[in-house]
């Protein structure tokens, strides 16, 4: 590959991509220097234990200082590290079935399950999970499913709200999704193009509600590969409608992230260089591109480097760790930690 280097001074550019394995390769190192490269995604397939983890973290920031690292661990059946000291987290429904039962021990939980989540990741050099999923338990939706906490949006925004508090006690950002909504429709957008067909007013009033309450305490968001036709044609991450709706009547500042454009569900939007064009002309300030390096080589080679604003640089780039994490050590040993992991095993199945 000959791509062009970014300054590293300047490594907020508007694509997140991923690596091939457990170290990095010549290929990797090529394109996270890219100038348009922002952020590297983590997965299983790039976890063998926690001195790896580490290792691979500390190289891809030594290939570009302030790229952004993050990974989908959420608890439940979306936790990409799972061995070697790391906690095994509950999916979010466990959460809203303690809240039933007991609301204020439900948002303790969530608090300290945020807390284990990040405290864990940030001390092997990740920066961002992309959690909370704000998604409403229809009952519908096989790939949401136990990732939503609960049936009520307000449930919801209390759990996430706490969960956020954990997050950013352990000096992580948060990112809500899939808005506005993907627990009411049945298909998988990683294998189809799911469409809502309910009224928009149904949508904004029970499904996004929770984006507008939370406010400022939520960092970013991640739109579905969902159609709302009653709304607009596209899918919500590239529908200009609906991410300034969430922009201008909702409030939120914070990043918007497409999701990965290799997915069934972005394939309306044409080949990955289209869909990524038209996700940041709607308002993305970062696009996915995942598990296909052809896909991501396209992409780097064909997009518009001036469909990044200098607005969601400096977004994106605020998502970054402000202080230094705790060692893994002292975390072993840090009160904080050692209560929440005592409040996580209640919370786990036996």
């Amino acid at each position: 590959m000959n791509h062009p280097v970014s300054n590293n001074n300047q490594a907020a550019g508007p694509v997140m991509l991923d690596v091939a394995g457990t170290v990095l390769d010549a290929d990797d190192i090529a394109r996270i220097r890219h100038a348009l490269t922002g952020g590297v995604i983590l997965f299983a397939r790039n976890w063998q234990d926690r001195a790896q983890l580490v290792a691979l973290t500390t190289a891809i920031h030594a290939a570009k200082p302030g790229v952004l690292i993050a990974v989908d661990h959420e608890g439940g059946r979306v936790q990409r590290f799972r061995t070697d000291g790391f906690t095994a987290l509950p999916a979010m429904r466990r959460l809203g079935q303690l809240w039933d039962l007991d609301a204020q021990a439900a948002c303790r939980a969530a608090t300290d399950v945020g807390f284990v989540l990040a405290a864990e990741l940030r001390a092997c050099g990740v920066d961002l999970s992309f959690t909370p999923v704000l998604d409403l338990d229809h009952g519908e939706s096989g790939v949401i499913g136990d990732r939503a906490f609960h049936r009520d949006p307000a449930v919801v925004t209390q759990l996430a709200k706490s969960l956020n508090h954990g997050l950013l006690l352990a000096g992580m950002a948060n990112c809500g999704k899939h808005f506005p909504g993907h627990g009411f429709v049945k298909a998988d957008s990683h294998v189809a193009i799911p469409v809502d067909e309910r009224a928009v007013d149904a949508v904004v009033t029970d499904d996004a509600m929770p984006y507008r309450w939370l406010g400022l305490s939520l960092s970013g968001v991640m739109p579905a590969h969902v159609i709302y036709p009653q709304f607009d044609a596209a899918p919500a991450g590239f529908s200009k409608k609906w991410l300034s709706l969430l922009r201008d009547e909702m409030g939120f500042e914070g990043v918007i992230f497409s999701d990965d454009l290799s997915m069934e569900g972005a394939s309306i939007a044409g080949d990955v260089v289209a869909g990524a064009t038209a996700a940041l002309q709607a308002g993305c300030d970062m696009v996915l591109i995942c598990n296909r390096p052809d896909m991501a080589d396209q992409l780097l080679g064909g997009l518009d480097p001036a469909l990044m604003s200098l607005a969601s640089a400096a977004r994106v780039a605020a998502l970054l760790p402000a202080g230094a994490a705790i060692s893994w050590q002292a975390l072993q040993t840090d009160p904080r930690y050692r209560s929440a992991l005592h409040t996580i095993a209640r919370l786990m199945p036996v």
